[in-house]
């Protein structure tokens, strides 16, 4: 069973192949399906589990009394909709779907009965949980100090990275399956503007965006543009690996 969330923890250390079986019997009992603008769980909800995204595109999101949102981070194949969420008496945001989503609600007792007979799992959780934390860190930065063109820039490079950890990409092409308005929730920007810098980043022949797929042209050079830096993604097997021997 090809689960993403292994491939995600495999950058951080490999697994063994008890480690794999153990994830994969935690997500297979309750896989449940929803459409695109649909929520996973609403804000003021009691939340009694963790959530995985299996397949397709999700968004933490809140919105304020007139109806303003803003999107606080774009979930993808492989995140965890927080690691400790069901110890909370109830959500403080809301975490919705974008497109058609296939997710796990993993139960918190069993997901602490499995970090307890699985050591390296564990770390691995550990090391998710920091990058998501590392990922908001980023995505303040954008908010306070990026230009449009470099917050937009940035937030392309980011989603790139993240999916090709997953194995979603061909080459440097892969899905971006959001609507320009999503963009401006995410970024802080109107749609008008989100608008206006991809046509400039198009135009400066680093990026192809048609419909739902992109081409990045010339990473390195959208990289400079974007001021990016993939370290805090921590895509570098900083855990180190396992006992070749052990099943």
């Amino acid at each position: 069973m090809d689960i993403p969330l292994i491939r995600k923890l495999e950058q951080f250390t490999r697994l063994s192949g008890n480690d794999k079986r153990a994830l994969e019997d935690l997500t297979v009992d309750r896989i449940r399906k929803i459409g695109p603008r649909d929520n996973i769980i609403h804000e003021g909800d009691k939340p009694d589990a963790v959530y995985l995204i299996l397949s397709g595109w999700g968004c933490r999101y809140k919105t304020l009394e007139d109806g303003r949102r803003q999107v606080m981070a774009f979930l993808l194949p492989g995140d965890l909709c927080d690691l400790n969420i069901f110890v909370l008496r109830e959500m403080d945001h809301s975490i919705c779907a974008l497109t058609a989503v296939t997710y796990a609600e993993i139960d918190g007792e069993a997901l602490a009965a499995l970090a307890l007979s699985h050591p390296r799992v564990t770390r691995a959780l550990w090391w998710e949980a920091l990058v998501s934390l590392a990922i908001q860190r980023e995505w303040s930065v954008n908010l306070g100090q990026r230009t449009a063109t470099e917050r937009i820039a940035h937030l392309l490079c980011e989603l790139f990275f993240r999916l090709r950890a997953v194995g979603l990409t061909t080459d440097l092409t892969c899905d971006l399956p959001v609507t320009q308005a999503e963009l401006a929730d995410a970024s802080g920007l109107s749609a008008v503007h989100v608008n206006r810098t991809i046509q400039e980043l198009r135009a400066a022949d680093l990026i192809v965006l048609r419909g739902r797929t992109l081409t990045i042209l010339d990473l390195e050079a959208l990289k400079t543009v974007a001021l990016f830096n993939p370290n805090y993604l921590h895509l570098n097997r900083e855990g180190g690996g396992f006992d070749a021997n052990e099943p």
